[in-house]
């Protein structure tokens, strides 16, 4: 049996949580050493050392509608047995045979953190998986129930795999390496870190009124850093840091490479992460990996995600969020129950395990049975 893999979204320079999924995992399907040859699928050529070697590649490179146009032509002339799509829409043209991972159902609660035309496709595209794939993957028990819920996805054919963590990732208490990275961002002794896309969704707006409200009490020169790739619609946030005069308090570094990331996470007081919906919820887990107290949402996937090593909080809940700030910034034996918590909570999640999992799907859809 012969496996294909959209492994398009590995390529990104600048990775977030949908392409870290696909890198990931492909790494790990590929160590598990199959015995079925994978073919792995490129819109533009991996760099070397990407993926390991002795795989098959198809690089295939398309100016517009890779997916639908040049993959579609793909499966059209040479189909693999079955096709995996790990992190974006099965082509129009695909093996009767395949199975893609639905990552989360956002748009449909906050469809104003998109624009009209990414929330009409992001419908479309979501209903089409779940109908056309054979079996879909959910990262989470709160994404098998919205596919259920919002497109009456056959629950039968939906199975919850939790992602993997880095796990490479882990603190760094060397001081030189914590002084270095402090000094080429411009960070204080004490701060306060988020780490995500900088997206109306992830609810940073709310983030920044709760930290203004909690100053008083944090120890003097806190900041609050707020740090990923600007995304679409992030004018109000800046707004409101203007308004509340914290230009010198909130710290944007942009998009932070995956080399500084264990750093930059160690080096914080605490991780907050209040985002309003989420599929998984990647930056919890890392922030938990690097021993770092977290607080985060209470919505969708974060309970599952977070266990009990978090102090969860409503999103919407403004004077919730700026009392746990004031209380994990100050409560040292709270912080090390977290961290401790948090060290024990992040070894349930393996690429291992989740590519196992996958592996087995795949197989099972290969033999007609699902």
């Amino acid at each position: 049996m012969r496996i294909g893999v959209d492994a398009s979204r590995a390529t990104a320079q600048q990775r977030t949580g949908t392409e870290n999924y696909s890198l990931h995992l492909i790494r790990a399907l590929l160590s598990l050493g199959s015995q079925h040859p994978i073919r792995l699928y490129f819109n533009q050529p991996p760099s070397s050392g990407l993926l390991g070697s002795g795989v098959e590649v198809r690089t295939i490179p398309f100016p517009r509608v890779w997916t639908h146009a040049r993959l579609s032509w793909e499966m059209l002339l040479r189909p693999p047995d079955v096709l995996f799509v790990p992190s974006h829409v099965l082509p129009i043209i695909h093996p009767r045979r395949s199975v893609v991972t639905i990552h989360d159902l956002g748009f449909l609660y906050y469809p104003e953190a998109h624009t009209a035309f990414q929330n009409a496709y992001l419908r479309w595209s979501t209903r089409y998986n779940g109908g056309s794939a054979a079996l879909v993957v959910a990262d989470s028990l709160a994404t098998r129930q919205d596919l259920v819920r919002h497109y009456r996805t056959d629950p039968a054919k939906i199975r919850v795999i939790y992602p993997g963590r880095d796990e490479s990732l882990g603190r760094v208490d060397d001081p030189a390496v914590l002084g270095e990275l402090r000094a080429r961002f411009g960070l204080p002794d004490d701060y306060l870190l988020y780490v995500g896309t900088l997206h109306p969704r992830k609810n940073l707006v709310r983030l920044v009124e709760a930290f203004c409200a909690a100053l008083p009490a944090l120890r003097p020169g806190t900041r609050l850093v707020l740090a990923g790739k600007v995304g679409w619609h992030h004018d109000a946030l800046l707004a409101r840091v203007q308004q509340l005069g914290l230009q010198d308090l909130v710290l944007l570094p942009g998009y932070v490479a995956e080399a500084d990331l264990p750093a930059l996470l160690s080096g914080a007081s605490a991780f907050l992460f209040p985002s309003l919906h989420e599929g998984f919820g990647f930056p919890v887990i890392e922030a938990m990996a690097c021993s770092v107290p977290v607080v985060c949402s209470n919505a969708s996937s974060l309970p599952e995600v977070a266990g009990d090593a978090a102090l969860l909080v409503d999103p919407m809940d403004t004077a919730a969020w700026a009392a746990a700030i004031e209380r994990v910034s100050n409560d040292d034996r709270l912080r090390r129950e977290l961290m401790e918590r948090g060290r024990r909570q992040v070894t349930r999640f393996s690429w291992q395990s989740c590519a196992r999992q996958v592996l087995e799907l795949l197989e099972e859809v290969g033999r007609g049975l699902a």
